[in-house]
């Protein structure tokens, strides 16, 4: 699903990388579907229902972008990001994993000190499904200059318990350090929140389990990254934290992200958006989509040697010097995002 904006170039990209595999003997089969905007406009709806039914019968759904000005003013239910929004509910992908890694070539290329980020390999958890974007009642009502707009926070045991077990079986796969992201002391969601993950400790008695405040962890993410291995949070905070991690790599264009069910189906897209300002125009950096694919590999098709293959191909690519425009300095030549493919291709 390439979506709109950029999403069909970094696409084209990221099945390239597939390409190779398949005449190497991979064996996956690929379908397209409309998405987003460019679905609103064929059909009237930013996930079709033939959109949908392909998703869940995929066995992994590869997902470019979607959104665009032009779309804004249309009602909410129609919007394009109403279609990953959809997509996660329908398919229950709960489980949103957003590595944040600073390749050693690109540690100048972040905001912050290149000694504070060097060697940066963070993974956050979001949960997906539950939270403020979900909850109920949520309304805009009352007469102009007196209107008042309700969103809930909502969250039930059962989907704090599961993405607390993906949190904890995931940092028992890197260093067995699990931090918690709450708000527990203003909040009763975030207090059920910090409670079940202190009940759920006790069966991962190998891992570490800490918890820290959102707007501390916000603070401290720009402080000193380096001290997180794994974060889990809710939806809200998770959204916002991972989004700022990703710039502590440099480039928002460079981080892929998982979204997962409870059996390891998943949906795959990079975490930037559709940014129509350089669509079309061979600008966008396709590192995150072809990551994603990479991500996909490992997580649904259990093909770790794969994705390496993969990763270190992206790896030998810039250590070659090849950037993009996101993550070239100024005097630098900057590659187009076909040639950035290209180059991937040719180091695979």
């Amino acid at each position: 699903m390439a979506g709109d904006g950029i999403g069909p170039e970094i696409m084209t990209e990221a099945l390239k990388v597939l390409d190779v595999l398949k005449r190497d003997g991979l064996k996956i089969e690929t379908e397209w579907a409309l998405v987003g905007g460019a679905a609103y406009d064929a059909v009237g709806h930013p996930l079709p229902p033939a959109t949908l039914a392909l998703a869940k019968s995929a066995d992994a759904v590869l997902f470019g972008s979607v959104g665009g000005p032009q779309y804004d003013a249309l009602p909410r239910e129609h919007r394009p990001e109403k279609a990953i929004l959809g997509l996660r509910k329908e398919c229950d992908f709960f489980a949103n994993l957003r590595p944040a890694n600073v390749f050693p070539e690109l540690a100048d290329a972040s905001t912050l000190k290149p000694e504070v980020v060097a060697g940066l390999d963070i993974m956050i958890i979001r949960e997906l499904t539950g939270d403020i974007y979900f909850g109920e009642p949520r309304s805009i009502s009352g007469e102009k200059g007196q209107r008042v707009g309700i969103n809930t926070m909502h969250y039930t045991e059962a989907q704090i318990r599961r993405i607390m077990h993906v949190g904890f079986r995931t940092a028992r796969q890197r260093n067995n350090k699990l931090c918690s992201i709450d708000k527990m002391n203003v909040l009763e969601a975030m207090q059920l929140w910090r409670d079940i993950a202190i009940e759920i400790a006790p069966e991962y008695p190998d891992v570490e389990l800490t918890h820290m405040l959102v707007d501390n962890a916000a603070m401290q993410l720009i402080r000193n990254p380096k001290q997180f291995d794994v974060m889990v949070a809710g939806n809200l905070f998770g959204d916002i934290l991972s989004d700022e991690a990703s710039m502590l790599t440099g480039s928002i264009g460079m981080l892929p992200s998982a979204s997962l069910d409870a059996n390891g189906k998943g949906l795959y897209e990079p975490i930037h958006g559709s940014a129509p300002d350089i669509a079309g125009r061979g600008l966008a950096n396709p590192l995150a989509q072809i990551l994603s694919a990479a991500m996909m590999l490992r997580y649904t098709f259990n093909l770790p040697d794969t994705a390496n293959r993969i990763e270190d191909a992206v790896r030998k690519t810039l250590a070659q010097g090849l950037r993009t425009s996101d993550i070239a300095k100024p005097n630098e030549v900057k590659a187009s995002t076909s040639e950035m493919g290209d180059a991937v291709v040719a180091n695979m």
